[in-house]
């Protein structure tokens, strides 16, 4: 419920309620400790402040200035963490799963970068020797207001542990991580090599606020690499140490017996010999047990476990250079994958959507059921305008799992009608009983019509007034008290406004409160000023805004009222929460079930903004006239398109062609129609069959590469090793001007040296590159095609001059344009004499080259034979031909076979 919810987050955020704990003393001076839960934390009481009032009459006023509630929760959550005694005992019950020793703990930060407010910590409890500042890691890091609701995943609320074996086991690495937002726990192990590649991919899709990693990780001339890889590629981001034994898997195994909800409990027969992943999780409870002064509730917590095998493998490097969640010139423009096909409603499923496109699926059977899905949607209008509406009126489910958000009874109906089985499963879940009991119990006590309102006065209002009247006679009795006062504010500046004849009015601001607020002209005052009752004076242009002693006094007065008043209603929230508590597992299906729709419905949104077909899933790489995704919403309108074709026969294609003829955007162009694929999409072309790609490997020459120097050239090196050391058969792989930073020789050398290794693999690779002499590999190796794009040579009218034209079409062959740089020199000043006699030296050097490469009939025979073999493999796996059809398509080949054969006296003449 969208009321309950609104309310309950945003007293979440109040200085009160959230951060810290509470001794507030409620009607009669009575001082009560309660424990607190905050997104299913418990939270330990102890004393703070309550922050400011708000206004109302007799019925909820209106109004909304002043500093928005993030604001406020910033500063409500810069206060110093209490002492262990202070804190009491763990929810546990077990003194030993809070922290027994104040010395014990070392936190170090190497860092102090935040993507959130970050406040100076002294010398906390759990601090390590030293003194100075630490980051503080706050509760939320978003705000609650509406409008802000859509972009608050853009903020990282992560915080993720790090262990790595050793000895033998080194190279073995758990990861677990916990959203501050969502009360979830990720964890992750898996094997990973000496570039710890995996591990890097893993973390940026987490994108963190903060690392934990053991403090041995980091000793003094004995720092591990993956501890110095790490700390180079997340340069922003807050790393902390703590001691090794933190990490125990021991620990962790009882941690999740005891958070773990029991619709979650089989992760428990999963992990529990994933021993690091474990001991990750162990020290990340503990770490956020000190950071948050709180622990999770018992059997509150989904813990799932997410190893590697189960997604595609893209690393860090080619997500870049590929641009799929960040455009590489900007990273602020919309122009990357998520952008073409983010439409999603809420958060949640775009969170959902960045996951996806950074570890696309590798099971064909879940990625055609989303494609079921997604062709029902486009197939039904009604089902597709009537979800995408129920969608759009979710808040971040996730974030508000433990305030409990649940769905509407009567919007289930948007899926009553469906026939896919996904669907269907959905709206079988949504028909989960526990949402009605949910309902009726949120209903009983909070008003109908609490919302998340703009404006901190009008969330302020919808805070005192979101528990019902005849709940708690001494709330009734406290919210009439607020109300008078409110009213002899109003009542006092009208006054005050018909003394002095001015035109003053009631104006609010979260860190005034109530002031008075005036237009006027100086001129229209006594000797131009205000008079010497009113304090605390500010004037921006004719706007004067300004207070007195009275007014400052009932604002106290106000104040104290709405400490109360929070009090109070917190006390009931919290009786109320306890009550559903054992029903709020159904809301972690419903977060699920509401991301995966929403992403599936903005594929759906995607292809009715253009012409995308769904993809099959076969042996073969079969696109036919696809685009560039990105380069159609940048240039709103459709790219010119190309014919792809790899099989297991024909599995590395070498493409040439000159400078700017299109050779990187179409490389790019089919990495990205693959993950499209693999995530469940349809795809910019008009037809395309899939081969199921484990890893997605690029390797993108970039402006800066035309340059040789030696750095270009080393990064060129480390992104091939890279390759060659992690590709297999089921490997896509992508390079483009390889060896473009050393010599011509040398770079031949390494091009043909690297082609000869990957042709050895049953992988898809295309390669593109400048070096003609590699085009000659297609005479050893028969699984080799060339392609090149075709230019047109235009002449201009002004003169004898000639132009290329880039047409930007992919064509068999290899390109004939060998000379371009050469005819690039002739539009130049260069001297006629040089560029005759460079066309003289390239001429006599190529049809030496030509000569040792060329074919003899008996390896064109060889060639004709294997392309044949291949083509009747393929078509004995996929063909869904009629009897006829299928007779005349091998008729077909035999005179394809036999034309590629060459005659007897074409041999005589090639001898």
């Amino acid at each position: 419920m969208a009321g309950a919810g609104g309310w309950a987050a945003a007293s979440a955020t109040s200085g009160s309620y959230t951060g810290r704990g509470s001794s507030t003393p409620a009607v009669g001076g009575r001082t009560e400790d309660t424990p607190r839960y905050t997104l299913g934390l418990l939270q330990t009481p102890h004393s703070s402040e309550s922050s400011g009032g708000a206004s109302r009459g007799g019925a909820r006023p209106g109004g909304s200035s002043g500093e928005g509630l993030a604001a406020r929760r910033a500063a409500g959550n810069s206060a110093v963490k209490p002492s262990v005694s202070e804190r009491g005992e763990s929810y546990f019950g077990d003194k030993s799963s809070c922290v027994e020793n104040a010395n014990t703990l070392d936190l170090t930060s190497s860092s102090s970068v935040r993507g959130l407010n970050s406040t100076c910590i002294g010398r906390t409890p759990l601090s390590s020797g030293r003194s100075g500042c630490r980051s503080h890691t706050p509760l939320m890091g978003y705000s609650v207001t509406s409008s802000s609701a859509v972009s608050a995943h853009t903020v990282a609320s992560v915080i993720v542990a790090v262990v790595e074996g050793r000895g033998l086991a080194r190279g073995e690495v758990g990861i677990a991580s916990i959203d501050l937002k969502n009360p979830e726990m990720i964890l992750s192990q898996f094997a990973d090599n000496a570039t710890y590649a995996k591990v890097i991919t893993k973390l940026k899709i987490l994108t963190p606020l903060e690392i934990i990693m053991s403090n041995t990780a980091c000793d003094a001339g004995n720092t591990t690499n993956l501890f110095s890889l790490i700390t180079e590629h997340f340069k922003n981001v807050t790393f902390t140490t703590v001691q090794r034994k933190y990490f125990n898997e021991t620990k962790g195994l009882e941690y999740i017996e005891q958070l773990c909800a029991s619709e979650f409990s089989t992760i428990l027969m999963e992990v529990q010999s994933k021993y690091y992943c474990l001991a990750a999780a162990a020290a990340l409870l503990k770490y956020v047990e000190f950071i948050q002064n709180a622990v999770y509730a018992p059997k509150s917590l989904k813990v799932r476990f997410q190893g590697s095998e189960k997604t595609a493998m893209i690393d860090s490097s080619s997500a870049q250079n590929l641009e799929l969640v960040i455009n590489n010139r900007d990273s602020r423009n919309g122009h990357t994958l998520l952008g073409v096909l983010n439409y999603t409603k809420t958060p949640g499923g775009s969170r959902r959507l960045r996951s996806n496109i950074l570890e696309p699926l590798v099971d064909a059977e879940t990625i055609n059921t989303r494609l079921d899905c997604v062709q029902e949607l486009l197939q039904d209008e009604e089902l597709f305008f009537g979800l995408q509406g129920v969608i759009s009126k979710f808040l971040d489910t996730e974030q508000l799992l433990s305030v409990l958000v649940q769905i509407p009874k009567q919007d289930t109906a948007a899926l009553r009608s469906c026939n896919t089985q996904l669907l269907k499963a959905y709206y079988n879940s949504l028909e989960d009983a526990r949402f009605g009991i949910i309902l009726e119990k949120i209903t009983s006590v909070i008003n109908d019509d609490t919302r998340y309102t703009k404006g901190c006065l009008n969330m302020r209002t919808q805070k005192c007034y979101a528990v019902k009247p005849n709940i708690n006679e001494f709330l009734d009795i406290a919210r009439r008290t607020y109300t008078e006062i409110v009213d002899d504010i109003a009542g006092m500046i009208t006054q005050l406004a018909e003394k002095y004849n001015l035109p003053m009015k009631t104006s609010f601001s979260s860190a005034r409160g109530f002031f008075i607020q005036m237009n006027a002209d100086c001129s229209t005052l006594p000797n131009g000023q205000l008079p010497s009752e009113f304090t605390k004076i500010t004037k921006m242009k004719n706007t004067y805004s300004f207070t007195s002693a009275d007014l400052i006094k009932m604002n106290e007065r106000c104040q104290e009222s709405l400490r109360e008043i929070y009090h109070m209603t917190y006390l009931i929230v919290c009786k109320l929460l306890n009550e559903i508590y054992e029903h709020i597992h159904c809301l972690y299906k419903l977060s699920d079930i509401v991301s995966m729709l929403d992403m599936l419905l903005s594929f759906a949104h995607a292809c009715t903004l253009s012409d995308y077909v769904r993809p099959e899933f076969t042996d073969t790489l079969a696109i036919k006239q696809g685009w560039h995704p990105i380069l159609e919403k940048i240039a709103m309108e459709k790219p010119v398109s190309n014919n792809t074709y790899l099989t297991e026969g024909n599995n590395f294609v070498m493409i040439t062609g000159p400078n700017m003829s299109g050779k990187s955007t179409y490389l790019k162009q089919i990495a990205l129609c693959q993950i499209m694929a693999q995530i469940g999409s349809y795809v910019p072309a008009e037809y395309c069959s899939f081969r199921i790609a484990e890893q997605i490997f690029t390797r993108i020459g970039m402006d800066d590469d035309i340059e040789t120097n030696a750095s270009t050239f080393m990064k060129e090196m480390k992104e091939i090793t890279y390759i060659i050391q992690n590709a297999n058969d089921k490997s896509l792989i992508i390079i483009d001007e390889l060896g473009r930073g050393t010599s011509a020789e040398e770079g031949i050398g390494i091009c043909y040296a690297a082609c000869e290794y990957l042709l050895n693999l049953k992988a898809f690779t295309l390669f593109a590159t400048h070096f003609l002499e590699l085009c000659h590999i297609d005479a050893l190796y028969p699984n080799v095609e060339n392609y090149h794009f075709e230019v047109q040579h235009v002449r201009s009218s002004a003169g004898n001059k000639e132009k290329i034209a880039y047409t930007y079409t992919l064509s068999k062959g290899y390109t004939e344009e060998k000379n371009y740089g050469i005819k690039a020199a002739e539009v130049s000043s260069l001297p006629s004499s040089i560029i005759l006699d460079a066309k003289e030296i390239t001429s006599h050097i190529a049809k030496q080259i030509l000569h040792r490469q060329k074919s003899t009939p008996e390896m064109m025979k060889q060639r004709a034979a294997y392309q044949l073999a291949m083509r009747l493999v393929q078509t004995a796996r996929n063909s869904r031909l009629d009897p006829d059809s299928l007779r005349v398509y091998l008729k077909a080949l035999k005179k394809k076979y036999e034309a590629s054969c060459p005659t007897p006296r074409e041999n005589d003449e090639q001898q």
